[in-house]
């Protein structure tokens, strides 16, 4: 009977109501249910999943925290800001509030260097980047053609570019052998791919810096980027939601500015996707931003926005804290000091048990390589690695396959969204599965001879003896006892 009304059910339903266009059944997905049936708490929950598949800022929240405290009469919901709580709270146009659009151009700037200038009016709302990807989507292609992808590339892409768009998303496969760069041999093979198979491109959509690889695209690079869709006049949207993680040199360079320098780039071909999610961790607030120097791009788009607006409240108060100049400087600055720090002692703690990742100064994640834990090198053993760190290490890593990585091996693990005390036990947990497993450690000339072929971290790769005896003690620390991992010559 149950199955008769589910079926009944489905059939009353639309095709993308029923269909799996979200992408749910992606593993990605499944560490998150994981994670949410079982959350760890250090006193609570000490036994529970650590989550490191959420890439979340909360490194500079006292910042943030403090800077409310000291502006109650930004909020309209405080005694400070009920005067101007009316004229917030009535219809706004869907253009958004001007001091908002101005405010959010101005962050995007700095976020940049101040080397380069947004316009205010080129800004459109919508709610996160999520709902930002949808409605460029929209704006640019019709169900069934299709935009390449470098890979690795966020999960959620499928979800937010494809479900209800009907566009296609077509891989341009990068590897590790040069550090997953995106070359112009890459984008062209993949262009052909979709002529031979009579799907129509209508985009590039580019994430700079790189999530899941945590890597800026240097600038023969974008500039290659930006030759190759003038050429296949095709468009170019640009994710650049992790401006403002960048840690430490190479700086982030955006498209905008190497359009400025490239005098016949077709302006009208390129388009931004931001938000506030990652270099504020403000995720919740959900302000996401399409900048597109396509005039048509921008009053079609705005018009679509009506459908996923952010809340005047929410402009109201980003408008008053972006507008304070040395907040967000200070803000810039100590986000940055605190995310490089985190990401050093991350990814010390990794090597110290010889666990790599590729390098990076940027996100709020590592991609790290595993491939010298798989029993064999094919994505079925990647999958059964990942089941072994949720199910018994109980962290929430992602594995390569559902950034669509071309190699089996690696997964991105990110470190910015928890405090000190528990990326300790998620460090512990992974040390204890190593050494437990009896994982060897690279000798120093195997690490000189993998860098010749990969650029990794360069973290020491001396266990600690110390550290050995406190992972095997530790009570947040399972002990697995998989014969999956096993020692290699």
């Amino acid at each position: 009977m149950g199955l008769k009304n589910t079926n009944q059910q489905k059939y009353l339903l639309s095709k993308i109501a029923t269909g799996n266009g979200h992408g749910e059944d992606s593993p990605y997905f499944d560490g998150w249910k994981a994670f949410d049936s079982n959350p760890f708490h250090f006193n609570e929950n000490p036994h529970g999943v650590i989550q490191m598949g959420l890439a979340e800022n909360q490194l500079c929240f006292d910042l943030i925290q403090k800077w409310i405290m000291n502006n109650p009469e930004a909020s309209i919901c405080t005694p400070e800001g009920v005067n101007d709580f009316r004229d917030i709270a009535i219809f706004q146009d869907y253009h958004g509030l001007r001091e908002f659009r101005e405010a959010v151009a101005k962050f995007m700037a700095k976020g940049r260097g101040d080397r380069v200038r947004f316009e205010a009016d080129r800004i459109v709302m919508s709610g996160g980047a999520t709902g930002a990807h949808e409605m460029i989507t929209f704006c640019l292609a019709d169900p069934g053609e299709a935009f390449l992808v470098p890979t690795p590339y966020y999960p959620g892409f499928d979800r937010d570019l494809r479900w209800r768009t009907g566009v296609q998303l077509l891989p341009v496969v990068c590897e590790s052998s040069n550090n997953f760069k995106v070359t112009r041999q890459a984008l062209e093979a993949a262009y052909e791919r979709a002529r031979e198979n009579n799907i129509t491109v209508k985009g590039l959509l580019i994430t700079n810096p790189s999530n899941p690889l945590g890597t800026v695209l240097d600038k023969e690079t974008l500039r290659n980027i930006v030759s190759f869709i003038n050429e296949k006049n095709i468009h170019l949207i640009s994710d650049e939601i992790y401006a403002a993680t960048v840690f430490s040199q190479p700086d982030f360079i955006s498209i905008s500015e190497i359009i400025e320098e490239e005098i016949t780039c077709n302006r009208d071909l390129i388009h931004i996707v931001y938000s506030l999610s990652k270099d504020l961790g403000f995720p919740g607030f959900r302000v996401g931003i399409v900048y597109s120097y396509n005039d048509a791009v921008v009053h079609c788009s705005r018009k679509m926005s009506s459908f996923g607006l952010v809340s005047s409240q929410t402009q109201h108060l980003i408008a008053s804290m972006l507008s304070d100049d040395v907040f967000v400087d200070r803000f810039i600055a100590e986000s940055a000091e605190r995310l490089g720090k985190r990401h050093g002692v991350f990814t010390r703690g990794l090597a110290s048990v010889g666990i790599d990742c590729l390098n990076s100064n940027a996100g709020l994640f590592v991609w790290m390589d595993l491939r010298r834990l798989l029993e064999e090198q094919t994505f079925e053993a990647e999958m059964k690695l990942w089941r072994v760190i949720i199910n018994e290490v109980k962290l929430n890593v992602s594995p390569g396959s559902s950034f669509h990585c071309s190699e089996p091996g690696w997964f991105r693990v990110c470190f910015a969204n928890m405090d000190d005390n528990t990326m300790d036990v998620a460090l512990t947990r992974i040390h204890s599965f190593v050494l437990q497993n009896k994982v060897r450690v690279p000798s120093k000339r195997q690490c000189w001879e993998r860098s010749n072929n990969l650029r990794l971290s360069s973290s020491s790769r001396r266990v600690d003896d110390k550290l050995m005896a406190q992972c095997l003690s530790s009570p947040h620390s399972p002990i697995p006892q998989s014969p999956l991992v096993r020692a290699r010559t």
